[in-house]
């Protein structure tokens, strides 16, 4: 397995489900920003609550907080767009789509969460035309139905392989202990390596805190989009620039598991990948591309 990449180990030990927190739908869209309350600092707010803040502008709340201010604790609010009743740059993918596409998917993976990560990568699924921003969302649904089990497994199901995951030649070592740092979230990061360079780019500890990748359903989400938008592991582009720049979907696998899978290793993993994509463009109402293949 490459230490470069994101472990690509379908994973099981599903944790219990987490209660979903519901993202404001179109009811929503009629009010407009004067119509939430004046954000109160020190004033405990819980997900998904929205305030108008003192600049007009509204934002919802990514995670419970006691009050922090908005504009400066981003990690716990989202700017909200008042006219569309979602949060600014909203996925192409709806709540029902979503739903769609995983029907049997643990309950830790809210559509919310995801919502919520969309705001560390903002050129995710909104760069280029209509087609493409619906395809990338599409590759990136696909390959990660295809790491989880259709958004089953949270962690990895091998616990033998736990303590593999611990570098020691890297010089901050593996504080959170040698078995701590398994695969995780919806593209299985794994390695103190790949938890410290997630956490350094999300400005998120995950090298001393890789639980949270197992506990807080935006960390999750947040690394997959990491991966997906600056990492090429043993490819040589990273799958966001793959979707944008016309390279495929196939090129997108490459990046991900294509030391294991592309150039004839595995067809069938490879198909599964691609057959999980067309379904998902199907849904979206787009086509699927040319280059599926890797």
């Amino acid at each position: 397995m490459s230490r470069r990449r994101i472990s690509a180990v379908v994973a099981a030990l599903a944790l219990s489900a987490a209660v979903p927190v519901l993202v404001p739908t179109s009811s929503a869209s009629a009010a407009t920003c004067s119509s939430y309350p004046s954000w109160v600092a020190g004033k405990a707010y819980v997900t998904g609550d929205i305030v108008r803040y003192t600049d007009g502008k509204a934002y919802i709340a990514e995670h419970d907080n006691p009050g922090y201010d908005p504009v400066i604790s981003t990690w716990y609010w989202e700017p909200y767009n008042c006219d569309s009743g979602t949060p600014v740059g909203s996925f192409v993918v709806s709540e029902a789509q979503f739903n769609q596409m995983f029907p049997n998917r643990n309950g830790f993976y809210t559509y919310s969460g995801l919502v919520a990560a969309l705001s560390a990568y903002p050129g995710f699924a909104t760069t280029g035309g209509d087609e493409t921003k619906k395809q990338e969302a599409a590759a990136f649904l696909a390959n990660v139905s295809h790491e989880t089990g259709g958004l089953v497994y949270v962690v990895e199901q091998n616990t033998a392989n736990y303590p593999h995951y611990c570098d020691w030649s890297q010089p901050y070592g593996c504080p959170a202990g040698q078995s701590a740092y398994y695969g995780r979230g919806p593209i299985q990061l794994s390695w103190n390596f790949n938890y410290k360079a997630a956490g350094d780019a999300l400005g998120i500890d995950l090298l001393n805190n890789p639980s949270l990748v197992q506990t807080d359903a935006s960390v999750a989400w947040k690394t997959g989009l990491w991966y997906w938008n600056t990492q090429s592991g043993p490819g040589t582009m990273t799958p966001h620039n793959a979707m944008v720049n016309g390279a495929g979907f196939g090129q997108t696998i490459r990046s991900i598991n294509g030391s294991l899978e592309c150039d004839g290793r595995n067809p069938a993993q490879v198909q599964s990948r691609v057959t999980t994509y067309q379904q998902f463009t199907q849904i979206l109402g787009v086509s699927a591309g040319a280059n599926l293949y890797c």
